[in-house]
């Protein structure tokens, strides 16, 4: 039995600190890294999303299924929860986490982190899921494997369905680098002028009302699909006639969309919401993902008009934007599916059957 003289609780004594001592000394036997990071616990809980798609017993459908959703919820991570803390510590708000940490090592720490996770992911859908696909009749292809028909009936399709939507726009001294939207996937194209010799740049946004991945026609057994990146990156000559393609990268940005409305402080409330979406539009850059074979000169160019650092570049092998498999997940394969579920009523929630 606890004596009472050894933890005296002191309700009525403001300077009474025994109980706390006793807290102390109980924390003293508890292990220094029992508490996890808000944020990067977050990352684990993604990090089990990949694991699902890397695991060989989940059907493959479902395994792309889990890419797109890694994919989604990284963004949605960026967009609120690091923006969130890039705002407060550029305004002085920030203060240390719930294990005591300076956010600015916190901040170093997510982007360590979410670097390996996206290299991990990228090298998941290139190694495993992708390959998995085609063995079992579903094959994303490179446009340099489709033989001279079937790459006349594509391009056929992209003058018809795709040239229509597309919009260049150049960057020159009377143009200037133009707004690039949250999420949005965009070819960085490097141009000469046939006339003058002079190089230029020029940004193209990959539609995004169009299906990201595009069924290749032909009489092959099992299906083909042709990523839309590729497809219009292989029409480029068609979007500047006269001009000289000199190289083309893919790249994706990611903005600023956490929101903050103080109620209490706001008369009309729907004012204040129209006010926030229209920034969260225009929010500021969080992090630029670029091709791993984007050249120095682009990549530069890139950082210097985002006005974005180096720790907020992601350098990825493959394709980008990986929720486009969202679609890929839809193909009506049950064999490539989990068996659907059946909900029953468990024996002992059944009604009673009604002897007549």
């Amino acid at each position: 039995m606890m004596e009472h003289d050894a933890l005296d609780a002191g309700l009525g004594d403001a300077d009474d600190d025994d109980f706390d001592e006793a807290v102390e000394a109980i924390d003293d036997q508890l292990p220094d890294h029992r508490y996890l990071d808000r944020e990067l616990s977050w990352l684990a809980f993604n990090q089990r999303v990949l694991e699902l798609a890397e695991d060989p017993t989940v059907p493959v459908l479902e395994r792309a299924n889990f890419l797109a959703i890694f994919a989604s919820n990284l963004d949605e991570f960026f967009m609120v929860r690091v923006a969130g803390l890039k705002r407060r510590i550029v305004t002085g708000l920030a203060v240390p986490t719930n294990v005591g940490r300076a956010p600015l090592d916190v901040l170093a720490d997510i982007s360590a982190e979410a670097h390996r996770l996206q290299l991990r992911h990228a090298a998941a859908w290139t190694d495993k899921v992708r390959p998995a696909l085609a063995d079992a009749g579903i094959e994303v292809v490179t446009w340099d494997s489709l033989d001279d028909d079937t790459a006349a009936r594509l391009t056929e399709y992209f003058q018809r369905n795709v040239f229509p939507v597309l919009m260049p726009l150049a960057v020159d001294p009377a143009h200037p680098f133009p707004y690039i939207s949250g999420l949005s996937l965009n070819l960085a194209i490097r141009i000469r002028n046939a006339r003058t010799g002079r190089q230029e740049f020029a940004r193209l946004k990959v539609p995004p009302m169009l299906p990201r991945f595009v069924e290749v026609p032909g009489e092959a057994p099992g299906v083909r699909y042709l990523p839309l990146e590729e497809l219009i990156s292989n029409h480029l000559d068609d979007l500047f006639p006269g001009m000289e393609v000199l190289d083309h990268h893919a790249f994706r940005l990611t903005r600023n969309e956490d929101m903050t409305i103080e109620e209490d402080e706001t008369e009309n409330l729907i004012q204040a919401l129209e006010a926030e979406l229209l920034r969260r539009r225009f929010g500021p850059p969080i992090r630029l993902e670029i091709t791993e074979d984007m050249d120095d000169l682009t990549r530069s160019l890139l950082l210097s008009e985002l006005d974005i650092t180096e720790q907020e570049v992601y350098r990825l092998p493959g394709a980008l934007d990986l929720r486009g498999l969202f679609d890929l997940s839809r193909i009506d394969r049950p064999d490539l599916h989990y068996p659907p579920h059946v909900p029953k009523t468990a024996v002992a929630f059944q009604p009673a059957e009604q002897n007549g």
